[in-house]
């Protein structure tokens, strides 16, 4: 089954990939690495979710932030790549967590992204990954995921 197979069956598109918000690209290659930028999640209306985990954001809302944030990431690697059947391996996952001090969950958070990685792409899904809390994030968005992606040429 195709990535594209796999999300049709789980309900899912790919959204529209949203502009760069600063002076910065949305995917970069180093031989046979793709480096994609930061993605936060979005609403059904397309606009980037926000909020602080343990304030105004649930650990389950943010699970599904991050999940939101990993078919932004998903979409961002269409574009680049034309086909996601090119992904040979997700490298590595940078999962960033806007939470309230003293908050434990991120590793809970960052596995909407993971999840989705998995579903979608198989055993080239599974990846090394970090799971950060910080204090604030741009546009004081709940998650952000960046992903290191080794594609066939």
């Amino acid at each position: 089954m195709s990535p594209y197979d796999r999300l049709a069956a789980m309900g899912l598109e790919l959204p529209p990939v949203r502009k760069a918000a600063g002076a910065y690209v949305p995917a970069r290659f180093a031989g046979g690495l793709m480096f994609l930028s930061g993605r936060g999640g979005a609403g059904a209306d397309g606009k980037v979710v926000s909020g602080r985990v343990g304030e105004t954001v649930s650990t389950a809302e943010a699970h599904e932030h991050a999940r939101s944030a990993g078919l932004q990431l998903l979409a961002a690697a269409h574009v680049e790549l034309g086909d996601l059947a090119r992904i040979k391996a997700v490298v590595k996952l940078l999962g960033m967590v806007n939470a309230v001090p003293g908050y434990r969950e991120h590793p809970k958070v960052i596995d909407g992204c993971s999840e989705l990685f998995l579903s979608v792409l198989g055993e080239a899904g599974r990846h090394a990954r970090s799971a950060v809390g910080v204090g604030s994030l741009p546009h004081d968005m709940t998650v952000e995921v960046e992903a290191i992606l080794l594609v066939d040429a």
